[in-house]
């Protein structure tokens, strides 16, 4: 069954560039451990909330955009052996500093249940 690894993260806004860069550079990793797409989102009309949004859930700055993204896996097998093989990899290893702050991005796996495609 597809699996989808999800992000949710708030980077600079001057980063942009550097991000897509750096997202650009990470895909052909994923796909050659068994990914099937890598979308990567850029928030152009996220409101926000009073009660919850996806700033607070980030604790996303005034200079900052939110993201939202994710991996598309056959399985999720296949999404946790690449886990375990990015970790070791020194293609991913030499990909230098995040351009946001990583603790502050959210993740999580995903079984889809209804697909209208």
């Amino acid at each position: 069954m597809t699996y989808y690894s999800g992000f949710l993260l708030a980077v600079p806004t001057a980063n942009k560039q550097t991000y897509i860069d750096h997202a650009k550079k990470a895909a052909p990793m994923f796909k050659r451990w068994g990914a099937l797409r890598m979308i990567e989102n850029w928030g152009v009309d996220v409101p926000r909330g009073k009660v919850t949004d996806f700033y607070m859930a980030t604790q996303a700055k005034d200079d900052e955009t939110v993201v939202f993204s994710w991996i598309e896996w056959p399985d999720r097998a296949t999404a946790d052996a690449a886990y375990e093989k990015m970790m070791s990899d020194p293609d991913m290893q030499s990909m230098g500093e995040m351009p946001f702050d990583g603790m502050r991005m959210m993740w999580g796996g995903f079984e889809p249940v209804v697909d209208e495609s």
